[in-house]
């Protein structure tokens, strides 16, 4: 009889013990998905590309966590646009006149899509766009001198481009 008393008695204690557990998780569970940044809210965008994404149109200032990550403008009736600048995450605050929060979400940058060949030569890194033919690219992480050279071609093409839409529009 005994046997039996303990064996109800330790059942009922095991109960009780599951209950309390359940009970104190039941706030935890209701804060974790009441969080106010969800797997949805997060805005994910491809380095050196942009993206367009909405916000209230009351929207007044834009705070950004780390502007070496990602650079957003505001443009009439809350529409924005998120540039990937660096590789991490960060987040956004978009705030009325009065300060008052409207929205905060979370801004992930990640690495390009498309045929990107890295090439190492020791400890120095070179990335090359592929698409079809291997041209260098202006990547983060890639050796100075590297980095510097593909800058310096890229810049004199840019120049020459507006240099001959200057002239262009001259003859005009």
């Amino acid at each position: 009889m005994t046997a039996l008393f303990e064996h109800s008695w330790r059942r009922r204690q095991r109960h009780r013990l599951f209950r309390a557990l359940l009970l104190a998780a039941a706030p935890l569970a209701a804060l974790m998905t009441a969080s106010p940044v969800l797997a949805a809210d997060v805005i994910a965008v491809a380095l050196d590309q942009a993206k367009v994404a909405k916000l209230p149109e009351r929207v007044a200032t834009l705070v950004i966590g780390n502007p070496l990550i990602a650079d957003v403008t505001l443009h009439a009736g809350g529409m924005i646009v998120i540039t990937g600048k660096g590789y991490g995450s960060t987040n956004l605050i978009a705030l009325d006149r009065s300060g008052a929060i409207l929205r905060e979400q979370s801004i992930e940058v990640r690495g390009p899509r498309d045929d990107v060949v890295v090439v190492y030569r020791g400890i120095n890194r070179e990335s090359y766009s592929c698409t079809p033919n291997c041209e260098r690219r202006i990547m983060l992480g890639d050796a100075p001198e590297f980095f510097q050279s593909a800058m310096s071609d890229a810049s004199d093409r840019s120049a020459r481009a507006q240099g001959s839409a200057s002239t262009t529009q001259q003859a005009r």
